[in-house]
């Protein structure tokens, strides 16, 4: 694997500036403002096992102690602007961070007397609620970008300009003095349910991920990856497929997964001849297809868990075979690139053998085997994880030094841990703000009706109209940020057209996801770019194209439950195999080779072959097969003739 590695990282650095900049540009600290940030996430994660292991404080107090840990850390640890100096914490941001402290503590000091006001606010919720307000807005800015803040502005803005708006969208407005003090003290707001879901189970995984990441895992998995795939054609753009979907659905962030795992990948699959674009663009569709892959689905499902009502393991089953579908897709797509380019898999003397990787690394799967295991037999995510932690920490001891975890790299963890968790706490924090607005001006009824009104309550239209809003929606925000907006706004309206409350929820969380490389805001595809030295625009529409059966599936399952395992098991089987031929076709259509190069006539068939058996019905799929066999017949013997004159030549 050295060869393989020696590769990578001779492009390694490449675009750092970039890179960092999507990263979110945190202050490099050293000495005692290192310590300070390093206690408090320590802290934060000591906090989070303790009440994992004995139990979750109250709802206020535990999403109140959790933000209070999440705030300080963003304000020490992430500069105003980039211009600042990265080594050392402004004055500014000490007075932002104790402000923020003294908003908490004064709801973890005074909640009895809070509570006993019966929400009769007095002058101080008033300022606190404003000052809070504006220090969550503030903090999203800094760690996830401008444009859920912006929402979040929006949301406020439309709460108080209500009685000016026009049509639909009037309402009677509330003032400073009503709002402030809704967004501070209530569970509708700043601490509504995204927060909590954010301190209850998201800021678990994200440890359980920086426990994987220290140990090795993330290594063992690209290694893994590489050596299951690497030799086939085309194989490291399918190692990335694989490596991306293993590491994407823990890391909780599209652009996170391209850019650490894309550092390995991208320069490897350019060594093998991919053109800078197309490898660019593999890694941010896997990387994508990460937020939609159980069992973590970039901690989306805990939320949608909580909003639904429902089990986190029906979640994952129902997620289970589209995203499966989504891989397999894009596999198929670099298989058939491979073939149309002529690109060969790695050298067998380069690459890991399968046995020699699993003897070394096998106990790093064990944890994220019991995850999965603990969550199958209906213990709850809280204990899952932390069993899943406590275990990684003990066979970590079996296998080679590097992976052991000592006392220091397990402080170390909870540090990488306590520190990777803010972004999606901040996230939670601010989509709490607009979840409150939209349930006090009723916001939600009017884009529901909005919806159906302008698809004259056909079904059809309306998922083509959420799709587009989903896609619009989701530009630029976090994962978890995005689903809890979309499944306020954009869910509802189809649910009340027929489709089951959970396909319509994966239906509007798979089109926010696919926002991360839908030109023009991709920003998981302008990070493969900046990796593969690639035209950005040009990897986005590649991106694009690779995540094609990302548009088509989730109307696949919005129509058919049974791709959702909510339907007999033969249904299910059939549904599913009928689909598979239909990606391959897909694919086929798309890069334009099966066994050979398509003439027009032949990707045609493929295009009509595709429809066909993803659209589920009996006398589709019978179509389908019939005209998939047909032009496969057509291939194998061009193939088989071209092979023949080949010979005769020679």
């Amino acid at each position: 694997m050295n060869d393989v590695k020696n590769t990578a990282q001779g492009e390694k650095g490449i675009d750092e500036k970039i890179i960092r900049k999507l990263e979110g540009g945190k202050r490099q600290l050293t000495g005692w403002q290192y310590w300070t940030v390093a206690a408090l996430a320590i802290a934060a994660s000591c906090f989070h096992l303790y009440t994992a292991a004995f139990g979750l404080l109250f709802a206020m107090e535990q999403r109140t102690i959790h933000w209070l840990l999440m705030g300080s850390i963003i304000f020490l640890l992430y500069p105003i602007s980039s211009k600042r100096p990265a080594n050392k914490i402004d004055i500014w941001d000490w007075v932002l961070a104790g402000l923020l402290i003294y908003g908490c503590l004064n709801i973890l000091i005074n909640w009895d007397a809070i509570a006993a006001r019966e929400g009769r606010a007095i002058a101080s919720d008033v300022y606190l609620g404003v000052i809070m307000t504006i220090l969550v807005i503030e903090a999203t800015r800094r760690t996830v970008g401008w444009p859920l803040p912006i929402v979040a502005i929006v949301a406020l803005i439309y709460a108080v300009a209500g009685p000016y708006l026009p049509g639909m969208l009037a309402h009677p407005g509330f003032s400073i003095d009503e709002l402030a003090p809704f967004m501070y003290l209530r569970t509708d707001g700043i601490f509504g349910v995204p927060l909590g879901v954010s301190a209850s189970f998201i800021f678990l995984f994200v440890l359980f991920g920086a426990f994987l990441n220290i140990s090795g895992a993330g290594q063992f998995f690209i290694d893994l990856a590489f050596a299951l795939t690497g030799r086939s054609r085309g194989g490291p753009a399918k190692a990335a497929v694989v490596a991306s979907a293993l590491m994407g659905s823990v890391s909780g962030s599209s652009v996170a997964n391209t850019v650490t795992t894309g550092s390995f990948t991208i320069p490897l699959m350019k060594s093998v001849g991919y053109p800078s674009h197309f490898a660019g663009a593999v890694e941010a569709a896997s990387s994508t297809g990460g937020q939609i892959m159980p069992p973590v689905m970039g901690a989306a499902a805990f939320v949608m868990a909580q909003f639904l009502g429902i089990s986190y393991w029906t979640i994952v089953v129902a997620a289970a075979i589209p995203a499966l579908l989504y891989f397999f897709s894009i596999f198929a797509m670099v298989h058939f690139r491979a073939g149309r380019e002529g690109i060969k898999g790695i050298p067998k003397s380069e690459l890991p053998q399968v046995s020699k990787v699993l003897k070394a690394g096998w106990h790093l799967l064990l944890p994220v085997v019991t995850l999965i295991v603990f969550l199958a037999l209906g213990y709850s995510a809280i204990k899952a994880v932390f069993w899943s932690i406590v275990l990684l920490i003990g066979v970590s001891w079996i296998g080679p030094k590097e992976h052991r975890m000592t006392p220091e790299k397990i402080l170390k963890a909870f540090i990488e841990g306590g520190t990777a968790a803010v972004e999606v706490a901040a996230a939670c924090a601010c989509s709490g703000i607009v979840i409150g607005v939209v349930g006090i001006t009723g916001l939600g009824l009017a884009f529901t009706s909005f919806i159906i009104g302008l698809s004259h309550g056909i079904l059809f239209l309306a998922l083509i109209l959420t799709m587009i809003a989903s896609i619009i929606l989701g530009m630029g925000l976090p994962t978890t940020a995005k689903y809890i907006i979309l499944s306020t706004l954009a869910a509802p309206a189809i649910h009340k057209m027929g489709v089951p409350m959970l396909a319509a929820h994966l239906f509007i969380l798979y089109y926010g996801v696919i926002a991360d490389i839908t030109p023009p805001v991709a920003l998981a595809a302008y990070a493969g770019a900046g990796i593969a030295r690639a035209n950005a625009m040009r990897t986005g529409f590649t991106a694009l194209g690779l995540a094609l059966a990302g548009f088509i599936v989730p109307f696949m399952f919005a129509y058919n439950q049974a791709l959702l395992f909510q339907a007999p098991l033969w249904k299910v089987l059939l549904t599913s195999g009928t689909a598979i031929l239909g990606v391959i076709a897909l694919a086929a259509c798309v890069q334009n080779y099966y066994i050979s190069k398509l003439n027009l006539l032949e990707r045609g068939l493929f295009a009509i072959t595709a429809l066909a058996l993803i659209k589920p019905g009996l006398w589709t799929d019978l179509f389908g097969l019939a005209i998939l066999g047909g032009v496969m017949l057509i291939q194998h013997r061009k193939a088989k003739s071209g092979n023949k004159t080949v010979t005769e030549e020679r």
